[in-house]
């Protein structure tokens, strides 16, 4: 039988790279660090490897299909499947960033939503009994972040399709182009737009799932924090370690677990009603 695999993407840095590390001490299987840049993952890598740490490496740009394809494949010749897929990378443009917004919106909303869907619909068929997926998301992808009532109606209808939820996402980036997106309900923020559409995604793949419960296949959208990372300048209270325990909490429950199933969960590993009017702080006061 080939040995259990866990990979996570965007796993060179920050978040993504503090959770390797820990499926590494806490996964029975082998651990995949991906990364778009080869030669930064190498890198990753080789500094696990100094910690003792047994880890794997292979290129993946999740914004190519060519590299999905070629990593599915390889999964499928030496695993034959997929038992933890923690979908991290993403992107974030500074809120001093000249770039027009319907650029940032276009790019953004590409890399974090319509890639990482293209992630899960790649990889999601290797995914055997009781495998784990955790979509990265954010306190800026609850649903009280976007402002209009009709589109949060929208998002969080128990009927909604990936199909439908991918020509909202899009609408959102047409409305940017025309500059009309506030005025239609969206939020002034594309990585609020993008993360929003990652937890509303993440709802309708579980119940996906679950219309075939024997195979006991979870999938959660987590809040990691405000983590001391690239994406943040550094000016978060949490360390990565901290940020990455959520995460490795979802990625690592154990089988037939009644909950979080197809939840959202708070750095504090906390179920959190993402249709709510509030929500909590989104980081811990720790330093």
């Amino acid at each position: 039988m080939a040995p259990r695999v866990a990979v996570v993407t965007g796993g060179n840095k920050g978040i993504g790279l503090a959770v390797v590390r820990g499926l590494c001490r806490r996964f029975d299987g082998d651990v995949f660090l991906t990364a778009r840049d080869a030669a930064r993952g190498e890198a990753a890598v080789e500094q696990l490897r100094q910690l003792g740490l047994n880890v794997k490496f292979h290129q993946l740009d999740i914004c190519s299909d060519e590299s999905l394809n070629v990593f599915k494949k390889y999964l499928e010749e030496n695993y034959n499947g997929l038992d933890v897929l923690v979908n991290n990378a993403a992107i974030a443009f500074k809120i001093k960033d000249s770039t027009p917004f319907a650029v940032q919106a276009k790019e953004t909303i590409y890399t974090n939503y319509t890639r990482l869907a293209a992630t899960c619909r790649a990889l999601f068929p290797l995914l055997r009994p009781h495998a784990r997926v955790v979509n990265l998301s954010s306190s800026s992808g609850h649903l009280s972040r976007i402002p209009g009532e009709q589109i949060r109606a929208q998002l969080s209808s128990p009927s909604l399709t990936e199909e439908a939820l991918t020509e909202l996402i899009q609408s959102f980036v047409r409305a940017a182009e025309e500059g009309t997106h506030f005025k239609k309900g969206w939020s002034d923020s594309a990585y609020e737009v993008s993360k929003n559409g990652v937890s509303a995604l993440t709802f309708i793949q579980q119940r996906e799932f679950d219309k075939d419960p024997q195979q006991d296949i979870v999938v959660n959208a987590v809040h990691p924090g405000w983590v001391r990372t690239d994406m943040s300048s550094h000016s978060g209270p949490l360390t990565p370690e901290q940020g990455a325990e959520a995460p490795l909490f979802c990625a690592l429950l154990p089988p037939n677990v009644s909950a979080p199933r197809g939840a959202y969960i708070w750095w504090d590993k906390q179920i959190v009603d993402w249709t709510g009017s509030t929500i909590p702080p989104p980081q811990s006061n720790k330093s």
